[in-house]
């Protein structure tokens, strides 16, 4: 019987120097499903992310893709998983020198056998199912912003991974081609049978997409359900980060003069 999750976080603890910045994260994320991640600044989403994508080690715990522990996994193991794994970052990260349609071939070129010619075809399918058919010669720098993320998603889907994450795939968009890339995250998971991890801020993206969204907060996880519990929260901090609600914290004296003396506390 096949594993029910995709992607398995247990107890992940990890420090930048002396800092603790994800503390016990237990996260489970079943196969086919869109998981969004959200949070404040410094929450430590981005860095939770970067565990999944094998970038960081972590200070202990266990991080399992596709069933295998990417903490322990060997060189070939890891190799193999990463044809499984598609990444559309931020800004795109296009390369600049090559056209959209080199762009989308370039995993392919890297990574398999195949011939040119079902090289070329695969990333036109993949480009046709962007949106973005007949702009494979075109520059990045030719393109909008909205264009740029959607070419860079072809990118991330042409080797039909079975993991797809995005690192705030809504930033910088207005609101219609925000809800474009929405409707075709959507389009994908259907189409492709994606597992998809979302990291976001944009709560309407967040409430469309989501089969379960996860919140964060000072390297914890808050609470991980569904869209409407999540809305219907009466955690404090959940609902300030859906409000829009500054959160003004008493300050620990001791703490703060050992900030500024430089002493470390655990």
């Amino acid at each position: 019987m096949p594993n029910e999750f995709a992607i398995e976080v247990d107890q992940l603890v990890t420090h930048y120097g002396p800092t603790k910045i994800l503390d016990g994260v237990n996260l489970k994320i079943r196969d086919r499903e869109i998981m969004i991640i959200m949070g404040g600044s410094g929450s430590g989403k981005s860095t939770l992310l970067r565990h999944l994508l094998g970038l960081h080690t972590p200070t202990t715990g266990c991080i399992k893709l596709l069933g295998i522990d990417i903490t322990t996994a060997t060189a070939a193991e890891l190799y193999g998983l990463r044809r499984n794994m598609g990444v559309s970052f931020q800004g795109g990260a296009l390369l600049s020198s090559m056209t959209v349609g080199e762009n989308v071939r370039l995993p392919l070129r890297e990574h398999t056998e195949l011939d040119e010619a079902t090289i070329g075809f695969m990333a036109r399918l993949k480009l046709e199912l962007v949106n973005l058919g007949g702009f494979e010669h075109l520059m990045p720098a030719q393109l909008s912003g909205g264009m740029i993320k959607r070419a860079a998603l072809a990118r991330a889907t042409v080797m039909d991974p079975k993991l797809l994450f995005f690192d705030e795939p809504s930033a910088g968009l207005d609101p219609v081609a925000a809800s474009e890339l929405d409707d075709l995250i959507l389009k994908l998971r259907e189409s492709l049978n994606m597992t998809i991890v979302v990291v976001t801020h944009e709560l309407d993206s967040a409430f469309k997409i989501a089969d379960r969204i996860t919140v964060l907060d000072k390297g914890k996880i808050l609470l991980s359900d569904s869209v409407e519990a999540v809305k219907n929260s009466n955690i404090p901090r959940v609902q300030d980060l859906l409000n829009r609600r500054s959160r003004h914290e008493e300050i620990d004296p001791e703490d703060y003069l050992n900030r500024l003396t430089g002493e470390i506390t655990d």
